[in-house]
Order: structure tokens, then sequence, then C-alpha cells
């Protein structure tokens, strides 16, 4: 579990997290977004007592992460942007120096590493130097440093940035399938990503979180304030005069040709301002010029279109 409350940092005049308030609940993955510069690796740095906030508290599997550190730290695994290894290591002497680091024993270490290489399918790499490894095994080779301690939370900050569409696909799977008994706080530029495996969404910008709930709340809230494009087909005269009437319209911005079924039916994509309804208006503009309407469907808004509206 993580809480956030009013969590505020500065690098001298500069405000970088300005009261920043939101919670990760055991056992869910929470995708955290935000444009570069929005103050994401700073909150996670602070979330992984790498860095003490300004003002505000977090808290860490119950812990506070000023006043209990070292016992959050046990808890948790972090897995940085930069993903530091050593590149003269092995995979397994990588594994057992953050063993060792850890303070596990001699038998916990085995078992620990054992675990952790399973999970992240590193079996065929084990005895590697990390110097020869893809990006794609380099990044399981952090995650399963993250995994040594069996923690209750992990922490990833964009840990597929870099990565072939392959090696995004098997990191995003491990990363499912790791949250189905811990929480996950992952941060990701990749939407899909988010659409996929998240089950909230924070979205912060220039320090402050802009929206927060599951994907598909922030879809729902997004269609309500903007309701989108609606896709119309029917059959009416020609292209130009239909086209012509359809920006009649109150409320109508745009109107694009989309296809057409068969001679004299058409599709439309009509672009609607933000928060005008102009369906009834549509459907009046069918029967005033006789037209026959087979099809007319709002258009859903996409999750980049939601991160697009919240940090415009």
């Amino acid at each position: 579990m993580i809480k956030v409350q009013h969590l505020t940092k500065h690098f001298g005049d500069f405000k970088a997290l300005d009261s920043i308030t939101f919670e990760v609940k055991a056992g869910e993955i929470m995708g955290f977004l935000g444009p570069n510069g929005a103050g994401k690796t700073t909150t996670m740095k602070i979330l992984a007592g790498f860095m003490p906030p300004t003002s505000g508290k977090a808290i860490v599997n119950d812990h506070n992460v000023e006043e209990q550190n070292l016992e959050m730290r046990k808890q948790i695994g972090y897995l940085p942007e930069s993903n530091p290894l050593y590149l003269d290591f092995t995979v397994e002497e990588a594994l057992q120096y953050v063993a060792a680091m850890h303070g596990l024993n001699k038998f916990n270490t085995r078992e620990a590493i054992a675990r952790a290489v399973e999970q992240c399918s590193l079996e065929s790499v084990f005895y590697k130097q990390i110097e020869n490894l893809s990006k794609g095994f380099r990044q399981r080779v952090g995650l399963a440093q993250a995994l040594l301690c069996d923690p209750k939370t992990l922490i990833l900050d964009e840990p597929t940035v870099g990565l072939d569409p392959k090696q995004i696909i098997e990191i995003r799977e491990l990363i499912q399938k790791l949250g189905k008994n811990r929480t996950v706080l992952l941060s990701t530029h990749i939407m899909q990503e988010v659409q996929a495996i998240c089950d909230t969404v924070t979205i912060i910008h220039q320090g402050k979180v802009v929206a927060s709930g599951t994907p598909d709340e922030l879809k729902a809230k997004s269609e309500e304030s903007m309701l989108g494009n609606i896709y119309i087909k029917l059959a009416a005269g020609t292209i130009k005069d239909t086209e012509a009437k359809l920006r009649e319209i109150e409320g109508v911005k745009h109107v694009v040709k989309k296809d057409s079924e068969k001679k004299g039916v058409y599709g439309f994509t009509i672009d609607v301002e933000n928060g005008v309804d102009v369906r009834e208006a549509i459907f009046d503009a069918v029967v005033k010029n006789g037209w026959k309407l087979y099809e007319m469907t709002p258009q859903q808004i996409s999750l980049e279109e939601v991160f697009l509206d919240v940090t415009k």
C-alpha cells in the first residue's frame, strides 16, 4: 500500500512537486503518468527512500518514508529509470551482491536468487556478464534485483524504456504477473501498457495531480466534458451538399467524409466543440433533409486523448 498526502518538493526556488495526494491500494497496479519534467521520478525517489520531501507525508506498507526509512526500504523493490548495473558482473554476481546488501544469510540468498531468476526468466543468462546482455535482459536483471527481498511493493520507473516491441510485451507480462500479489507503482509513457495492465491511473503535470481513477473512469469523465467526435452513416444527396448542411449545425467544427458503403450511402466523422451535444440536432437535420440514417456513434476517447487533454 502507498499513501501520499500533500507531498511537496523544492529544489531551490523550483517546486518539483506541489502538494500531490494519491493512493495505491494493496494488490493494485497504478500507472503513474505525466510529461517529461512533471515530477514522476522525484515522487518515486521519495517513495523509495532516496530523497526526503520538503513537506507532506508518504506512507509505504504502513511505514513513514522519513521516520521509518530503513524498515520501509526492506519491504520495497525499486527499479530506477537508469537501471544502474555493474556491467563487469555476471547475473549471478549481481544478484549475490544485492542479496548481501539486504543482509540475507547464505541459505536465504540461495532461495531468493532462485526465486527471482525463475520469476524473471534469467536461467539462460545466469552466468553471463551483464555487458553482454541485451537491453531486455538487463531490465530483467534490474527487476530480479528489485524482487530479491520478496517485496510487498514494487516501484518501477519506466521499466520498458528503450526496449523493442517484443521485449516490451515480455516485461509487461512479467509486471502483470508480479502485480497479482503486490502493490505496483509503474511510471510509463506507453498508454497501451497502462490500458493493458494498470488498475488505476494518476496523471501529474507541472508537479500537480491533474487526474486520477481507473482508465475507464478517466475516459468517461473526458467524454462528458469533450464529447469527442461522432461517426454517422447516412443516405443523402451529394457529398458536398451533405457536408455543408452538417456544418451548419451549431457546435459542429469540422465534417470529414470517411467512407462509402455503396452509392449514395456515406460515412462522416463530425468534430464537435467541447461540451456540446449535437446528436439531437443531427437527427433533426436528417429528418428535415429527408436523409436516411444508418448509424450514429460517438467515437470513444482514447487514454492518449485524456492524457493530452489534462496536460495541455
